[in-house]
This record gives C-alpha cells, sequence and structure tokens, in this order.
C-alpha cells in the first residue's frame, strides 16, 4: 500500500489514527453523496452563513475519513461546501465521494492539480500528520487536522511556528470540545453549584479485540522504523477523554500544565500501552488523573468527573449528556454540540473563534510526549487476564479493572499505588519544559 505522496514515512495505511470519534463508533461512508442521511437529525448545530460554498480537500477516506465524508455530504446536500478533491492510496468506496470530486493518491498531487481550497481536512494515521499538515499549511487553505495532532512535542512545536507564519486557523479533531455542555459545566462551577472544585477524573472502559491491532501496520505501534506513532489507549482510542478533562481544567497551553506523570501498562502483545492512568496537576493546583483502558469486560461511553466539594457532576462527552449530584439532588440534562468543520469554515469567513484549536492542544501535546518518552508498558501477568471470545474476536479483560478504574480517579492514584496485584511498575515523571 503507497504512502501519501510527500510524506518520505514508511509504507502504511491511509486509514486515520483514530479509534473512534467523539460521538462512538465509525459506520460505512458508502453512498454518502447518494442521498442517504449523512448524521442524525438534531445532533448538529450553526446553520450556515450565504455565499459560495467552500471548496474543501479530504486527505484520508477510510478509516476516520468515513466520518469526515458522512459530514461533508450533510455539508454539501446544505450548499455550504464543495468536495473538490480527496487523496488516498487505496480509492475510495464506490459512492462516497461525489462524481465531480477529484481522486488523487497522495497529497502533493492533490494540491498540484487543485486551486482555491478553502480547508484541507486531514485524517490519516499518525505519523503521516506533521508532514501532510506542513504541505497544507503552504497553501492558503485553513487545516482540520484530526486527533492526535502530531506523535511528538518537537513536531507540535515546528506546526505551530508554520501555523503562525501563514496566519491560517488550524482546528484540531477533538469533536467532544464543540459540546454546549462544556459552557453549561462553566457556568455550574462559577455558581458554586458542587462547591470548591477538587479535583477531575477521566474514566474510559473500552473493549478492542485481537483484530483492532492488525487493521493496519502502525495499530499498537510506539514507532515504526524510527517514525513515532505513539498508538497508545491515552493518545488515541481515548484521547477525547484526556482532551476533555483537560478543557474542563483550564488546561488548555504547554503553559497550564505543571506535571505529568505516567503508568503503562499492556494486556495485548503490542508496543504501546492498552491500560493506564496519567496524573496530570495544572499550574493552579488541579489534579487530574485519567484512568483508561480498552481491556474492559465491556463497553462504557466514557466519562470525565468533576469532584466538588460539595457534590460531583459527570460528563459523558459522547453523548453531551451531563449529570449533576450533591445534596439537593441529581440533574441529568443533554446539551447540543457544534460542528468542528462549521466552526472553522466561520473562523475562515468571519473571525470566529476556533473551538479546538492547534496552540490549545498544547497541554494535550505534552501528556502525548510524558507517555512518548515514558519506560515502555508493563506487561501484565497473564494470570490476571482473561480472554472473552474467540480468534480475531477474542479480547483481553484485565481482572476487576472496572473497580480499579473508579479507584484511580477517585483518589488520584495510580494502579501500583492502589496496591494491584498486577501493576508492578511506578509512575514515572515527565519533565515539563519551562515555558
Amino acid at each position: 500500500m503507497g504512502t501519501p505522496a510527500g510524506t518520505h514515512l514508511p509504507n502504511v495505511s491511509a486509514g486515520n489514527a483514530s479509534g473512534g470519534n467523539a460521538s462512538g463508533g465509525n459506520a460505512s461512508a458508502s453512498n454518502a453523496f447518494t442521498g442517504e442521511a449523512a448524521e442524525p437529525a438534531g445532533l448538529r448545530t450553526g446553520p450556515q452563513g450565504s455565499g459560495p460554498a467552500a471548496r474543501i480537500a479530504l486527505v484520508g477516506v477510510h478509516g476516520f475519513g468515513t466520518h469526515h465524508l458522512r459530514n461533508l455530504a450533510r455539508l454539501q446536500a446544505a450548499g455550504a461546501v464543495e468536495l473538490a478533491a480527496v487523496a488516498d492510496p487505496q480509492p475510495p468506496a464506490p459512492g462516497s465521494v461525489p462524481p465531480s470530486a477529484a481522486v488523487h493518491q497522495g497529497l502533493e498531487d492533490l494540491l498540484a492539480a487543485t486551486a482555491n481550497l478553502d480547508l484541507v481536512i486531514v485524517a490519516t494515521p499518525i505519523q503521516t500528520h506533521a508532514p501532510l499538515a506542513l504541505a497544507a499549511l503552504a497553501t492558503d487553505a485553513e487545516l482540520y487536522l484530526e486527533k492526535p495532532p502530531v506523535a511528538s512535542l518537537a513536531d507540535f512545536n515546528r506546526l505551530c511556528d508554520a501555523a503562525a507564519a501563514s496566519g491560517h486557523g488550524v482546528q484540531i479533531g477533538f469533536q467532544s470540545l464543540g459540546s454546549h455542555a462544556l459552557t453549561a459545566i462553566a457556568e455550574l462551577l462559577a455558581a458554586g453549584t458542587i462547591g470548591n472544585l477538587e479535583g477531575i477524573s477521566a474514566t474510559g472502559r473500552w473493549v478492542r479485540d485481537r483484530a483492532y491491532y492488525k487493521r493496519s501496520r502502525w495499530a499498537g505501534k510506539r514507532s515504526i522504523n524510527g517514525v513515532d506513532v505513539v498508538d497508545g489507549v491515552a493518545t488515541n482510542p481515548l484521547a477525547h477523554a484526556v482532551a476533555t478533562a483537560l478543557r474542563i481544567a483550564g488546561a488548555r497551553t504547554v503553559a497550564d500544565v505543571a506535571s505529568v506523570e505516567t503508568e503503562l501498562y499492556r494486556a495485548n502483545d503490542i508496543e504501546s500501552d492498552d491500560t493506564s492512568v496519567i496524573r496530570i496537576r495544572t499550574t493552579a493546583g488541579l489534579p487530574i488523573t485519567c484512568a483508561l483502558t480498552i481491556c474492559a469486560t465491556e463497553s462504557v461511553e466514557p466519562y470525565v468527573t468533576l469532584h466538588g466539594s460539595a457534590g460531583t457532576a459527570v460528563f459523558h462527552y459522547t453523548e453531551d449528556r451531563l449529570v449533576v449530584e450533591t445534596a439537593s439532588g441529581t440533574t441529568e440534562q443533554t446539551y447540543g454540540r457544534d460542528d468542528l468543520t462549521e466552526n472553522l469554515l466561520k473562523h475562515r469567513s468571519a473571525g470566529t473563534p476556533l473551538l479546538s484549536s492547534l496552540l490549545d492542544s498544547g497541554a494535550f501535546m505534552l501528556v502525548l510526549e510524558a507517555v512518548r518518552t515514558a519506560p515502555l508498558p508493563a506487561p501484565i501477568d497473564p494470570t490476571y487476564v482473561q480472554w472473552e471470545g474467540e480468534g480475531e474476536s477474542a479480547h483481553a479483560v484485565v481482572a476487576n479493572i472496572e473497580d480499579a478504574l473508579e479507584r484511580a480517579g477517585r483518589e488520584h492514584s495510580t494502579f501500583s499505588e492502589l496496591g494491584l496485584p498486577w501493576a508492578t511498575s511506578t509512575p514515572a515523571s515527565f519533565p515539563v519544559p519551562s515555558a
């Protein structure tokens, strides 16, 4: 399988690195432009303004690129965009792109043949993000870059410099950051509804089978031929949990983070971590603990918990659902969400602030860098791992992992600090660079 032109990277699939979108799951993009509904009605907000349709190029039409194809079909049906061209080493699925869209094997060819682009969307494997993003920023288009932004802090800094020099907006695909629930959370904190905010935890309990790690060469890798990939539980499949917790804590940029500790494990036969605790402290002194696994008994929608002195608020970010519990009782409300592509187009046309800007992913990139440079994930003793299912559908289940995740988040402790019998590692501290 070929590499997108101009990347100078190992032979990798053009399928996106993301393990799932913020709304959960990846449906097929087949027939996205043949009149079928693109997304459930009512989930997205933000009517399009008048004016010519924005010209869009999509790099990566498989994997998570199928989400963008569905979303672009919705926007094109509304007259807001025109999908002018796509690029992928593998041909698009029949009916997944409009007949008017040019199809290229790589971004270099696409840019050479396509003029007057308003937006380039990059939805490709993690290790290709940096070169493709830099190439896109050399044009006059805005950039939508899927999460995680890049695979190292050095690449992040280079990308920030290039973005600043270009003057173009760069949106990072943390879709949960478009949720209107974030405004509601800020308001309840300001009102003291749950008292003083004492800490935040992010809990992720997903299931990924053996086939998940065989879907591409980069799946579960820390690097390929010396090129960073960092495909771990906290940096890819459950990266939204980390990013959302950081945003609620007010930690957006590199300067907002005081410390990061990691404790990484794996039950699967992979390079990267699949069961981990990431412990962060903001410069304001707020603790954030992310306890995450893809080796759970069953998949449960992940959530971020705000621990207050007088109550809790639990944000189920894939569902935009907020549950607040205080002495007065429990309330639950589901909110709307702004689409990040529409937000980026409004930024280009009217200067609307970006909801998930490149600079505001700096705090997340410190976490990714801490994972990238941490000691190798410790293998979990097979005695404490049960395999459910058969063949490629089999998935690992770590003993009592649900209870371990809850305790880690509640107590802001790592697995070894909880005294779990399989937790043979210790927390590794990352030297946060001075601002």
